[in-house]
């Protein structure tokens, strides 16, 4: 929504998506700060003013940039701007769930207490992780009673990080959100060997994008066809089958899922209300399995 490193992009269709999003019901909605260096804060902002009781917002701060360069910020004075500066894009006087989106070497108890004063102001409602993992454990645990969700990269195409997934949301009894859920777009089904070449204006161009390069892109579209077969059968869509593996999989986790137009929001919303059966979810676990 940010408008930026994801191809060409146009605002409108995010604010149609949005819109429509809230009439089928889906009134959760995932930023932070730094996505298009705040154009998607502001886009998200200006959509839903109008009926801002009736969403939840969640964004994250402590990315930030300068002079193209990026670096984690969590310093109490940095956590108190950023979250001015997002209410102000927001156009709301309350944030419901305000996110930490990676740790860097301040104090966990420091941005923690800034947190719980933020709380107490009104200006936040709840507090959230991002890119945490099972050794975080120590320092975590002591703000259990404060924390009530995290977030993860999880996927069909990323599975390394689902021991930490189930361990956290077990030891802290918090909520376990899943990013990158459709792989940054490889498994909705549109990419092939010759049909994965972006402009130099989306990031999947580089080769840090893995899941669209290699022998991960080869690994990746033959999980594509294992769901292709699944959607023929189920008459939904791949991309639906991909959010639906991770309802069935994480039970009570929210998948975090881009879109950049009101088509594919409808091709995500068929995830939902069904389950996969258990032939089809022994079949993605097996195909999904990746190993170097």
């Amino acid at each position: 929504m940010g408008r930026h490193g994801w191809g060409n992009t146009v605002k409108q269709s995010f604010v149609d998506a949005i819109n429509l999003a809230v009439n089928k019901g889906i009134n959760f909605f995932d930023s932070a700060d730094i996505y298009g260096f705040g154009e998607a804060e502001k886009t998200l902002g200006e959509t839903v003013k109008t009926y801002r009781e009736k969403v939840v917002i969640a964004t994250k701060f402590g990315v930030r940039n300068k002079n193209g360069k990026s670096f984690y910020d969590n310093s109490p004075e940095w956590i108190e701007e950023a979250l001015n500066n997002s209410l102000s894009r927001l156009q709301t006087s309350y944030i419901d769930l305000y996110q930490i989106h990676y740790r860097d070497n301040t104090p966990f108890n420091v941005v923690m207490e800034k947190l719980i004063s933020l709380k107490k102001s009104g200006k936040i409602r709840y507090i959230g992780l991002s890119n945490v993992f099972k050794n975080d454990i120590k320092v975590i645990q002591a703000y259990k009673s404060e924390i009530v969700s995290f977030q993860n990269e999880f996927s069909l195409a990323k599975r390394n990080h689902q021991d930490d997934i189930a361990f956290l949301s077990s030891k802290m009894e918090i909520t376990p959100m899943t990013w990158g859920s459709l792989g940054q777009g490889v498994l909705t089904g549109k990419y092939s060997l010759e049909n994965t070449k972006f402009d130099s204006n989306d990031r999947r161009s580089r080769d840090v994008y893995y899941n669209f390069h290699g022998d991960k892109l080869i690994h990746n579209l033959n999980i594509v066809e294992t769901m292709r077969r699944i959607s023929i059968n189920t008459s939904r869509s791949i991309s639906a089958i991909a959010i639906r593996w991770i309802l069935d999989t994480l039970p009570e986790s929210i998948v975090l899922a881009g879109i950049k137009n009101t088509d594919q929001l409808l091709s995500n919303i068929e995830g939902l209300e069904w389950s996969l059966e258990k032939s089809d979810i022994k079949l993605l676990n097996e195909v999904s399995l990746y190993v170097k």
